[in-house]
């Protein structure tokens, strides 16, 4: 799956990555910094299964029962005001941001950045208007998408009685969006009843709003939230989107602090523990800094906002495929060696299909390594299953 990073310049979404992906991106205060897309691997956490089980295993993605899974984070161009007329570069930025399942809308709570995305004094300006036009952007894309040849559209529907659920989504396929989205926003607003030809301005964005709302939720990272005089701002923001306060700048020290051996210290933790007493007055000062951010927003923010986009927007589950339900292991007889995000409601046949589709295409049954009971293709997966995928096709 894909996480997209969303913002106007300057707001710290290149820290946000650089902090949460461990990987260089180019920073800079100036727009357009980031022009091509960086695309990097974030961990969300979930337990693991050991601990169900209550055993120990080696693996370099479970810390002490907890599991760190792999996930695709893009951050693209800055957005700017226009960017749907091709203002900046926001064309680019909307096409590449298409495929995320869900958006990371990184905002500075702090108010130091104007509507450009240029420094002002902090306070100055209101995060909640970058969150009002950041949406206005996507949905003016959408808007345009759906409205491309709509009247030739309209007019097919109306003479060959076409299907306008069919159609419409053949407009979208591009942004992974299906026919039961398209269908459940028709009936939300009781479009279904009213033909196309017939479909005014005011309907069409209505359309698209839901639409955007639907398959590109949103939630806010108040990047800089320790700069902040008061933090009511964050309640503010909550009444628009989930919000979680944050300092990516501070995760980032954090991260190479741990990286250099200078401290203890685990993503989404709300606390470290400095190593030794060699720290140089420089290296003192910039964690007893990071010491009041955690503080005063209780962590820095960033490994609680990945989790949060999957495990409270998203609501994924975790599932572990084995090759060995009695030894929980795959044929090398590594423990618990996978670990899948699929959707609520996933099947043991779409865990096969996330393995590879021919497990999938020869899907016999499964074997529950909890229950060690057999079950079918539809079984409905539950978060934390381990499963034993037999098929008549292998792997390969």
């Amino acid at each position: 799956m894909q996480i997209g990073l969303l913002g106007k310049t300057n707001v710290g979404k290149s820290t946000f990555f650089s902090a949460a992906t461990q990987t260089t991106a180019q920073i800079g205060n100036y727009p357009f910094t980031t022009i091509e897309p960086n695309v990097g691997i974030v961990y969300v956490k979930t337990e693991c299964a050991c601990k169900h089980f209550g055993i120990s295993h080696v693996h370099q993605l479970c810390i002490k029962g907890t599991r760190y899974i792999p996930v695709k984070l893009i951050d693209v161009a800055g957005l700017v005001p226009g960017a749907h007329e091709g203002k900046g570069l926001g064309n680019k930025f909307l096409d590449d941001a298409r495929q995320a399942e869900i958006l990371i809308h990184v905002v500075d709570a702090s108010g130091s950045t104007d509507i450009q995305g240029q420094p002002i004094p902090a306070g100055t300006h209101d995060p909640l208007e970058d969150v009002q036009f950041v949406e206005e952007e996507f949905d003016q894309w959408m808007k345009q998408i759906l409205q491309r040849e709509w009247h030739k559209l309209t007019r097919e529907l109306e003479n060959k009685s076409g299907k306008v659920i069919h159609a419409i989504t053949q407009r979208f396929s591009g942004l992974g969006i299906v026919e039961y989205d398209i269908e459940a926003v028709l009936h939300h607003l009781n479009l279904q009843i009213k033909k196309p030809l017939d479909w005014d301005e005011s309907d069409i964005l209505a359309f698209v709003k839901e639409l955007r709302k639907r398959t590109k939720p949103i939630i806010i990272a108040a990047n800089k939230s320790d700069l902040c005089h008061d933090l009511g701002i964050l309640d503010k923001l909550k009444k628009i989107h989930n919000t979680i306060a944050c300092s990516a700048e501070t995760e980032l020290l954090l991260r190479k602090a741990a990286k250099g051996g200078l401290v203890d210290y685990l993503p989404g933790e709300k606390d470290f523990k400095i190593k030794g007493t060699n720290l140089n007055p420089q290296q003192q000062k910039a964690l007893d800094l990071a010491q009041k951010v955690l503080s005063k927003i209780g962590g820095t923010g960033v490994q609680q906002i990945l989790d949060s986009a999957c495990f409270d927007l998203l609501k994924l589950i975790t599932v572990f495929p084995v090759e060995d339900e009695s030894k929980l292991s795959n044929k090398n007889g590594e423990i618990l060696p996978d670990a899948r995000l699929l959707p609520a409601g996933s099947t043991a046949r779409d865990l096969a299909r996330s393995v590879h589709e021919d497990l999938a295409k020869g899907f016999l049954y499964a074997v529950d390594a909890k229950t060690k009971q057999r079950v079918g293709a539809e079984h409905k997966l539950k978060n934390g299953d381990v499963l034993k995928i037999m098929s008549t096709l292998s792997r390969g």
